[in-house]
Parts: structure tokens; C-alpha cells; sequence
């Protein structure tokens, strides 16, 4: 019997931002609405509510074919992936003109102006969160999933 290890590898990678997302995307909407940010955020928010969880399935899917070779704890493996999502949304953001480089920091939204010195630390802590994400609660899914 074929036990199809990597889509359950891939459904164990989705399971947590599909859950997540929707949450944010609600909070975000609610302080535009509500609260009345002018930042129009749940536009940014709809493109990466279709690409990470499909990211993170296929992450999940790249840790299951190649522990055997590189022996990289899952933590570790999790944590690369900002190295690669960060740089791809700031390219797909400048393109779509959401986003702009200044000498001093990035202006999102034509309004939203962010210092570098503030980026730095908030790219470090969401280096920490993604290892920890998937150190313990992805490895958690993929042992109970049987492929770990």
C-alpha cells in the first residue's frame, strides 16, 4: 500500500496558515473598518493568503525529501524559509508599487513610511517565530501525520 508521505506532508505544512490567516486578515480588516486605519493592508493581505500556505506545503514537502541528506533539524529548515519569502514579497511588492525604497527606510501604501532600524529587529523576531513554529508545532503535525 503506497501511504503518500509527501501529501501528507504538504497538508501538514498548509494546516497552519490556512488556520492563521483568515484570523489576520479578520483583524486587519476590522481595525480598517472599525478603527479607521488608513492603510488599505487587506489588499496586501491577499496575495500572500494564497502563496504561503501553498509555500509552506511545499517546505514542508522539500524538509520530507531531503532530511536524508542534509540532516537539518526542522526548526533550522523552517527558519530559511523568511530568508526566501522576505525578499520574493519585497520584488512582488516594489513591482505592484504597494512598496518603495528609500535612502532611510520603506514607504508602503504611499503613506506608511518604516525605518530600517525597525525592519532589522522585526525580520530577527520573525526568524525566532518561524523557527520555533516549526520546530515545535509543524514537527508535532508531521510525527502525528507518521512522516517524521
Amino acid at each position: 500500500m503506497n501511504t503518500h508521505p509527501y501529501l501528507r506532508a504538504y497538508l501538514a505544512g498548509v494546516f497552519l496558515p490556512t488556520l492563521v490567516l483568515p484570523l489576520l486578515l479578520t483583524g486587519f480588516i476590522v481595525a480598517r473598518i472599525i478603527l479607521k486605519v488608513p492603510v488599505p493592508i487587506e489588499q496586501a493581505m491577499i496575495f500572500p493568503m494564497a502563496v504561503v500556505p501553498s509555500l509552506f506545503g511545499l517546505w514542508n514537502m522539500l524538509y520530507l525529501g531531503s532530511h536524508t541528506n542534509t540532516h537539518l533539524p526542522i526548526g533550522l529548515h523552517g527558519a530559511i524559509l523568511p530568508l526566501l519569502m522576505a525578499p520574493a514579497g519585497a520584488l512582488v511588492a516594489t513591482c505592484l508599487g504597494v512598496l518603495q525604497f528609500g535612502s532611510h527606510g520603506v514607504t508602503w501604501f504611499q503613506t506608511c513610511q518604516v525605518s530600517y532600524a525597525l525592519i532589522a529587529p522585526c525580520f530577527l523576531a520573525a526568524l525566532v517565530v518561524y523557527y520555533l513554529v516549526w520546530k515545535y508545532i509543524l514537527g508535532y503535525l508531521n510525527r502525528v501525520l507518521g512522516v517524521a
